[in-house]
């Protein structure tokens, strides 16, 4: 591997090139543009985008994600230095809160308790001679509803700096958010907004998680949202996640998968991870299924890359990788998570692809949802 060895990473008329070099200096990539019609710039066509090698996942990340990493507008807020924390206030989001105060002191990063609740409804329409007392009544309710919300998310601010007090999280500064709503349009539009860093949720046990999921918030936030979410379960012992090494990444095999483990590697640069890459085929591989010897083939290749690649750009971490056989999909996942004693799965959200067949019903209740294994899902 040479780092400083210049690549290219996209080819662009003049203008995008421009854009996209102003872009990925912004973010600290040095960047040169080759192929350059110096006599008429604003003509140029085919102009080479070029970065160092060591640079590429973050610059493929920015690339993937050019929404996130535009310039936001005056008014807007941008906190990637939080973690957002919903809560209900249950059991379950407690040892999520927990376990983001551990995880916000270790990246130096601030916490954000989130609680929203939901507006009194109109079961029956009201006679229109009294709708204005009527709408009077409802606005005393929401109110009121709004107030006690307050109430709720200040007791808990309270007992928040009780665990401080008594050292059971870290001294981390952390502020309360109240909002009206249905709880996961709420997390979303909070991410869309605020651009926290990461998301960190309570989820219920594995006996609760087959009836469940369908509909949950956290199930709604992990497909849609577009910041890394790492979910908790109510029965993990979080001293299991303190001392995190065994990851289990579920991947494609294909340039999305550096975008999330480079992500992975951003949020846990410390940690000394052995992470297992388990290759689930993707609907292209599904074609080969009658050709074994050339689906083979193609897979150990892609694994061979993927595994030379991680283990040169992110030597904090150990890698080793499995592949998964298409007609023994849940028997081979299901070994490999008995086999070994994963302490997280991660999972990359390629806008329905892998993450898609993981939340089939079918795939998800008896895969990852059947243990009480915390998952981190990673937008690319």
């Amino acid at each position: 591997m040479t780092p400083n060895r210049l690549i290219t990473l996209a080819i662009h008329t003049y203008d995008l090139a421009l854009s996209l070099k102003s872009l990925l200096e912004r973010e600290g990539i040095y960047v040169e543009l080759n192929n350059v019609n110096l006599a008429e710039p604003t003509v140029a066509a085919g102009v080479r985008i070029r970065i160092k090698e060591s640079d590429l996942p973050k610059a493929l990340r920015i690339v993937e994600n050019i929404e996130i990493f535009n310039l936001p507008s005056a008014d807007t807020h941008v906190s990637w230095g939080k973690i957002l924390v919903p809560t209900d206030f249950s059991s379950h989001s407690d040892k999520a809160a927990r376990l983001a105060f551990i995880l916000a002191s270790s990246l130096g990063l601030q916490i954000e308790m989130l609680y929203s609740y939901l507006a009194p409804t109109v079961e029956t329409a009201p006679d229109l001679t009294d709708s204005y007392d009527y709408q009077l009544a409802n606005m005393e309710e929401m109110q009121t509803v709004g107030e006690e919300s307050r109430k709720l998310m200040e007791k808990y601010a309270e007992k928040i700096r009780g665990w401080i007090k008594e050292g059971s999280v870290p001294a981390v500064k952390f502020s309360t958010s109240v909002k009206e709503g249905i709880p996961e349009e709420v997390i979303l539009e909070y991410a869309r907004e605020m651009n926290p860093r990461l998301i960190v949720m309570g989820t219920r046990g594995a006996h609760k998680k087959e009836t469940e999921l369908i509909g949950s918030v956290t199930a709604e936030v992990l497909d849609s949202c577009r910041t890394p979410a790492f979910t908790v379960p109510e029965n993990i012992d979080i001293d299991s996640l303190v001392n995190l090494r065994q990851v289990a990444f579920v991947c494609n095999l294909d340039q999305q998968d550096l975008i999330a483990i480079d992500s992975l590697y951003r949020l846990f640069p410390k940690l000394p991870l052995e992470v297992m890459l388990i290759h689930i085929p993707g609907r292209r591989e599904w074609s080969f299924r009658n050709d074994s010897v050339r689906a083979e083939k193609k897979g150990d290749t892609a694994t061979r890359n993927l595994l030379l690649y991680c283990r040169n750009h992110f030597p904090g971490y150990k890698f080793e990788a499995r592949t998964i056989e298409v007609s023994h999909l849940l028997d081979d996942f299901s070994k490999i998570m008995d086999d070994i004693p994963f302490q997280l799965i991660c999972v990359p959200n390629k806008k329905r692809t892998v993450f898609a067949r993981l939340f089939n019903p079918s795939l998800a209740h008896k895969i990852l949802f059947r243990a009480d294994i915390p998952m981190m899902v990673i937008p690319v």
